[in-house]
């Protein structure tokens, strides 16, 4: 435990203390800005009744940059070391797969829980600006961070796996992002054939944008957690089986 610390600390301090990690803070709050003011603007023509987060967290602004941030956070973490050869001195120094892997993916998952920080302060913002508090609740507020917190358990671990399979961090982005698009298009499926065709309901289970929709209101159902926990440590495991062939390998 105490050598997966040190890893973790170690590679959480390259997120804040490289011009990289502020750069994707920057850009991360920005569109975050532009998200909520697209909101604004749709309260100003006509009351929403639907919560502010939930408004947030559906607009087309949002899912641009939601599905950006996992490669851009996760597509150096294994491939740049491989690229440089520093992987294999790690992976023959006296530490296990789990702890590389580990101290990869909670550095990562760190950050990017910490991206989700300046979405409270836009709330007071929102008061600021309209004059009236938002219409969310402290119910709609925990439901909203814990579903993002568990679609970016697994994310992240697609990142970390999509990172371990190629040298190029490139690459590494571009498998990251056209899996999660296509897990996110999945999702859609039932909207586009109807619900009657068989098989509608593993695509509702796998649907992030329902969970979202869902979890903003305040509302909180196990099957999205499960899955979600499931599917990460099952993505992890795979990393780690990439990762120690690597190191047989070598």
């Amino acid at each position: 435990m105490r050598t997966l610390i040190i890893l973790y600390k170690k590679e959480l301090k390259h997120f804040f203390l490289t011009p990289f990690g502020w750069v994707v803070f920057a850009f991360v709050i920005l569109l975050q800005g532009l998200s909520l003011s697209s909101v604004l603007e749709q309260y100003e023509k006509a009351p929403v009744q639907a919560n502010i987060l939930s408004s947030i967290f559906t607009t087309f602004i949002f899912w641009i940059y939601f599905l950006f941030l996992f490669p851009l956070i996760t597509m150096k973490q294994l491939a740049e070391e491989e690229k440089s050869g520093t992987l294999e001195n790690l992976l023959t120094a006296p530490v296990t797969t789990w702890q590389v892997v580990l101290s990869k993916y909670l550095s990562s998952y760190t950050f990017y829980l910490c991206l989700w920080i300046p979405v409270y302060l836009q709330l007071h913002i929102f008061e600021w600006v309209t004059g009236t508090a938002p219409p969310v609740t402290n119910g709609d507020i925990i439901g909203t961070f814990l579903i993002l917190s568990l679609i970016g358990s697994f994310f992240t671990a697609v990142g970390i796996l999509a990172s371990a399979l190629t040298s190029s961090q490139i690459i590494a982005a571009i498998i990251t992002f056209g899996a999660l698009a296509f897990h996110l298009f999945l999702g859609y499926i039932p909207m586009i054939a109807g619900d009657s065709f068989q098989g509608a309901v593993i695509f509702h289970y796998m649907a992030v944008q329902e969970h979202i929709a869902y979890f903003s209101r305040g509302l909180v159902d196990l099957r999205p957690v499960a899955y979600h926990l499931s599917m990460a440590v099952f993505t992890l495991i795979l990393t780690h089986h990439i990762v120690d062939y690597r190191r047989w390998k070598h």
